[in-house]
């Protein structure tokens, strides 16, 4: 009676995630999508603490209330420009979830192998019991999905700890490995492989910390070969990992609910990293590989200066526009200046200007970032384009305002074949009549490339924090 209800409320909750999944396909139905997600979880808790076989309840309840008041904290603590990086450390907490609940599994096993060969009685309890009732078959297939579990989760977490730290800056942006660096990670994944085969013919628990250890330097090598201009697609294919990771615990643990959201969360952040990959006409392949092929090298040569505008004179242009496109990027998240341009915006329209967004399907460092910056500030949902929408709208734009944003409005994309960046699709920003770029300095964007965007003729360098610069214009315009 009580397994049958706890599969029917894991049915439900699998349901509740699939409609929270869908619904974040939409600015308008994301925040009921939240709720649906809230829910499922709370039944998928409820449902396996007073399920069957559960133990320790008091103590699980005090862990949870110790995760529920450390993440309540966190997450007021944690500002909007810093969600990328919450979010790659919230992948890791998964990947080492796996490669613990992998090592507790091993551990169970040879409890029950020590009991058996003891003569003991197989009065086990918790997971041990579970594992005492399973054939020499499916113990066989145990040790495989503890492998995989300790692999994938074992990469998750490495890579996206280095993840947390590019976006963080706490490590610099730039791909970096060591010389044969391909050489390297195949040779630990063949390390990986063959202490696997081991684990599974008998070898002790010791393999297991080994492949921990290899596949943990494969995910810390990977992400650390990354360039910063494609961290995003890597927040997404970590958001696939850890899916994968929760999936593999799942088929460990015996648990219908965890295989389902895993393959859930699993392949829809593969299919997202796909799509930004193709957004970005990057290779699919060699971007989960750490940038294999090489890094490119370039030769191009930057030419004029860097001239300044004021308030006044961006405002006076401003007034004198009939139509306006402002490129939003990781600067307006940083000085928290979303408001500001909302208002800014509809002083615009309210003097007869057609005002729109253009955003870049990776502007910020989170897939959605700026999308959801504007939806805080109540800007119109039906004004914000994305960059296939409105991208041949520049050069008929008399002014473009570019709000700290750099690698998704640099020409060397299209103009320098050595580019890191070359053949990303960029907003072409550069062909309206006049582009006011709002930058605190003269300093290159997250992946440390120059942009020719601002030695332009036809740009103006709108310098000082992007809230304060924007405030300045409001009183004047109109």
């Amino acid at each position: 009676m009580v397994f049958g209800l706890t599969t029917a409320i894991y049915v439900v909750a699998a349901i509740l995630f699939i409609l929270s999944l869908g619904g974040l396909s939409g600015q308008e139905s994301a925040k009921r999508a939240v709720w649906y997600g809230i829910v499922g979880m709370a039944l998928a808790v409820a449902a396996t603490l007073f399920g069957a076989g559960t133990g320790n309840l008091f103590l699980t309840a005090v862990m949870i209330a110790f995760g529920a008041l450390a993440g309540w904290y966190v997450a007021n603590r944690v500002q909007m420009t810093e969600m990328p990086q919450l979010v790659a450390a919230l992948h890791s907490f998964v990947g080492l979830a796996a490669v613990f609940i992998g090592i507790n599994a091993e551990i169970a096993l040879m409890e029950v192998a020590a009991a058996r060969a003891a003569g003991v009685a197989e009065a086990f309890t918790g997971f041990a019991a579970v594992l005492a009732h399973k054939t020499p078959a499916e113990i066989a297939m145990l040790k495989v999905e503890v492998f995989l579990g300790i692999v994938i989760g074992s990469v998750t977490f490495t890579g996206s700890i280095v993840a947390f730290g590019k976006l963080a800056g706490k490590i610099g942006g730039k791909a970096k490995k060591y010389p044969g660096g391909h050489v390297l990670n195949a040779g630990a994944a063949l390390v990986c492989l063959l202490l696997g085969i081991a684990y599974c013919m008998g070898a002790g628990i010791w393999t297991l910390i080994l492949i921990a250890l290899a596949a943990g330097f494969i995910g810390w090598h990977l992400i650390m070969g990354i360039g910063g201009a494609d961290m995003p697609v890597v927040v997404s294919m970590l958001n696939s990992y850890s899916g994968w990771a929760a999936a593999a615990i799942g088929f460990t643990l015996g648990n219908d609910l965890l295989i389902v959201t895993g393959a859930l969360v699993g392949s829809s952040g593969a299919i997202l990293s796909y799509i930004m990959c193709k957004a970005m006409n990057r290779s699919f392949v060699s971007v989960i590989l750490g940038g294999f092929g090489g890094q490119q090298v370039s030769t191009m040569q930057i030419e004029g200066e860097q001239v300044s505008i004021d308030a006044d004179g961006v405002a006076a242009a401003l007034n004198d526009a009939e139509n306006v496109i402002i490129v939003p990027g990781y600067g307006m998240a940083v000085s928290q200046a979303q408001q500001s341009v909302s208002e800014l915006t509809r002083k615009l329209c309210a003097a007869g200007k057609d005002v729109r967004f253009a955003i870049h399907p990776v502007a910020g460092r989170l897939p959605g970032h700026m999308n959801v910056l504007l939806a805080e500030a109540k800007v119109p949902y039906d004004i914000v384009l994305e960059m296939d929408e409105i991208n041949e709208d520049f050069p008929s734009t008399d002014v473009v305002i570019v709000i700290g944003s750099n690698d998704i409005v640099n020409p060397a994309a299209q103009e320098d074949p050595g580019s890191p960046i070359a053949g990303m699709p960029v907003l072409e920003v550069w062909k309206a009549k006049t582009v006011f770029v709002s930058k605190r300095g003269q300093g290159t964007g997250y992946s440390g490339i120059e942009n020719p965007l601002f030695f332009k003729e036809n740009t103006r360098m709108f310098y000082g924090d992007a809230k304060k610069s924007i405030d300045r214009l409001i009183p004047a315009i109109g």
